[in-house]
């Protein structure tokens, strides 16, 4: 399988009058599922206060495949990731772990931002030659099948 990265359990405030998660915190838990792998590239949240670069999403697809419940709890895992230059392309899902479900997907494009100029940049050479050696370790268990963005990359 895949790359696991967080399990979370679905809190009540989360839920909405349809006694299932709501929407927004389908991709608030894929959101904060990626800062882990962020910050094993060097481009997290404390990363980006001291270098003033980061990533920002430019582009998103998500499915909502089964609902989740208060209490249940979910994994995710990266199924895909690749970047270029300045962009990275990446694709989870998140499985409900009882019956292990497919309960949604997330696919995005985010750009490397120089956040001093507000203007894209391209990566530097250790976050490359990080990201290559993560993708280089995972990439037979990556999946290609079904990207809606596989053209966005710039190779």
């Amino acid at each position: 399988m895949s790359v696991h990265l967080a399990t979370r359990k679905i809190k009540k405030e989360w839920t909405d009058y349809n006694e299932h998660m709501n929407m927004a915190y389908y991709v608030l838990i894929f959101d904060e599922a990626w800062e882990i792998i962020l910050n094993k590239f060097k481009m997290g949240g404390s990363n980006a206060q001291i270098t003033k670069r980061s990533t920002m999403v430019v582009e998103t697809r998500t499915t909502y495949n089964n609902e989740v419940k208060e209490n249940d709890e979910v994994e995710v895992i990266l199924t895909h990731f690749d970047h270029d230059k300045k962009r990275l392309h990446l694709k989870c899902e998140m499985y409900e772990k009882k019956t292990n479900t497919l309960a949604a997907t997330l696919e995005s494009i985010s750009l490397y931002i120089d956040l001093n100029k507000r203007k894209v940049t391209e990566f530097e050479k250790d976050k490359l030659k990080i990201m290559d050696e993560f993708i280089n370790k995972n990439k037979n268990n990556f999946n290609t099948e079904n990207l809606f963005f596989s053209g966005k990359l710039k190779k």
